[in-house]
């Protein structure tokens, strides 16, 4: 969010970033938006929740069907709007569902077009123009225009209510918004963004037309929403005219489960077809089921924050001693069963700037003994906050962290707490905490993290040589040097700041195998970046 998508991690009037999370099903008001579903478990020329057996290799698509998706727990305060609509896992694949960007990132993670036809760039990266493809509706069959495009960039960006995506878009103002055509609108930035691009990929800066109406939501995803009921579930019928893959399916339900063992048990008793997030350690059950478990390899990371602005992790020996703590392999196989790949204390692995030559930090506690008690600190004791919330393995991640800080001599008291206290009042002041990122590149995932005013910036991070350096590679159009810059910039980071990124997770999901189109996607985000338009019984 997350990013995903993902100042003070407020979003519109004061929603945080997952605010006020609730630790089970919530029963919340909604609004029903047309009739009533047909039953779930699939009609007679699709399949529903159909045989678990394996399908015929040979099988193609097949139109029909009602799939039914379980996910984990959200909140009452989900909501429709797609600019703010990336609090929870839920939350984030309503927005997917419902909505576009102008551009996408693939299953490769690579930025292609999705809204537009064609995008453009000046020399020096200051004035970005984008053309869309003739003939896009949104879910009421109107058009879209260029009128809509400026409507909803002005819409996020608005200095009195400014949306999730606000901080990716922090060069762009009202006044550099230009309509060239009805197709084609102009993006002239107050300094030169040679990533903007990236920005207009964001799936939470979405397209949403001029009269958008938050109790009759409509976009041009290729779901139309039909039942709104934050914390419970989602539904949505297949949007005909939808510009890209029409869905397979005729109707889609999202079930949100706040228990773990309520989501895996709908898989294997055919109450939802797919699951997101399936426990590591629950794989092999889901296996012997019958079910198929989709294992997405990622750039996703769920750090271990420390606050620069809370002691003891205000001086650097601190943080630099804890960086030393983990035994990351370790802790891959506890936490996560062997589903992810090492961490360096640095994000964005996919990026071409990555500076994979920094060797890999190690366990090493003779140094963090002395690095704390440099820093006075050799009897240090600390108070890790985590919760189910943040994502799978995250718990347990904690756990083995705090198991293996004793080598060190640091005393780590693991709080495990709901998710509407992880993500409550406190979100972005915790001393110590966990939370979750998807997968991006580098100077797009600093502008929601890392720089001095950003949204979510939960370790507080400041450094003005790093800044610097950030700045210049935001301004720079030469990738070769931009990505010069980045290893540069990675680099500070790794020495000196608040992040402990000991792994990028697996993505790992479960599905019933009488689904197709169900494939691997780098961005860290559920069941194939809730693509679900793509998805159908064989």
């Amino acid at each position: 969010m997350k990013g995903s998508d993902g100042g003070t991690g407020r979003s519109g009037a004061g929603l945080t970033r997952r605010q006020v999370l609730k630790g089970g099903l919530v029963v919340a008001g909604g609004f029903a938006l047309g009739p009533t579903l047909a039953a779930c478990g699939g009609s007679d020329d699709g399949g529903g929740s159909g045989d678990s057996g394996e399908a015929s290799p040979s099988a193609g698509p097949k139109k029909g069907g009602s799939l039914r998706v379980g996910t984990v727990g959200g909140s009452s305060k989900e909501t429709a709007d797609g600019q703010i609509g990336g609090m929870t896992v839920p939350n984030i694949a309503l927005t997917r569902c419902m909505y576009d960007a102008l551009l996408t990132w693939n299953t490769d993670y690579q930025l292609e077009n999705l809204m537009a036809e064609e995008v453009t760039v000046n020399d020096d990266a200051s004035v970005w123009t984008v053309r869309i493809k003739d003939g896009i509706e949104f879910h009421n069959g109107k058009t879209v225009t260029a009128d809509d495009i400026i409507w909803s960039y002005k819409r996020i960006i608005d200095p009195a209510d400014p949306k999730t995506g606000a901080a990716s878009l922090a060069l762009l103002t009202a006044d550099g918004l230009r309509k060239v055509d009805e197709r084609t609108v102009e993006f002239t930035l107050t300094e030169p963004n040679a990533v903007f691009n990236e920005a207009l990929g964001y799936y939470i800066n979405c397209i949403m037309p001029q009269d958008w109406n938050e109790k009759d939501p409509i976009g041009t995803g290729p779901f139309k929403l039909t039942e709104f009921r934050p914390g419970e579930q989602f539904k949505f019928v297949r949007n005909e005219n939808y510009f890209g893959q029409i869905p397979y399916v005729d109707d889609l339900t999202i079930i949100e489960f706040a228990d773990t063992t309520a989501r895996v048990n709908a898989l294997l008793g055919g109450t939802v077809e797919a699951i997101s997030d399936l426990p590591s350690a629950q794989v092999e059950v889901v296996e012997n089921g019958g079910m198929k478990v989709l294992d997405a390899k990622t750039g996703a990371w769920q750090p271990i924050y420390m606050n620069l602005q809370s002691k003891p992790f205000t001086d650097v020996r601190v943080r630099q001693a804890f960086k030393l703590i983990p035994d990351r392999q370790a802790m891959i196989e506890q936490a996560y069963a062997g589903f992810g790949a090492l961490g360096n204390d640095m994000f964005a692995p996919f990026d071409p700037g990555y500076p994979a030559d920094i060797p890999q930090r190690e366990q090493d506690f003779e140094q963090a003994k002395s690095l704390l008690k440099q820093a006075g600190y050799s009897d240090l004791a600390v108070t890790l906050v985590t919760s189910d919330a943040v994502g799978s393995g995250v718990v347990a991640a904690a756990q083995v962290f705090a198991e293996q800080a004793k080598g060190a001599g640091v005393a780590v008291k693991v709080d495990k707490v709901e998710s509407g206290v992880i993500y409550g009042d406190r979100y972005l002041s915790w001393p110590f905490s966990q939370d979750f990122w998807y997968t991006r590149n580098y100077l797009t995932q600093v502008t929601s993290s890392s720089l001095p005013d950003s949204p979510y910036n939960a370790s507080h991070w400041e450094n003005d040589d790093w800044f610097a350096i950030v700045k210049e590679a935001f301004k720079t159009g030469d990738e070769a040097k931009r990505n010069e810059l980045i290893a540069e910039a990675q680099k500070i980071q790794h020495e000196e700041d608040g992040l402990i990124i000991w792994a990028f997770n697996d993505q790992v999901d479960g599905y019933n195998p009488a689904i197709g189109g169900v494939v691997p996607d780098k961005g860290g985000v559920p069941l194939s970046s809730w693509k679900l338009n793509l998805y159908y019984f064989v």
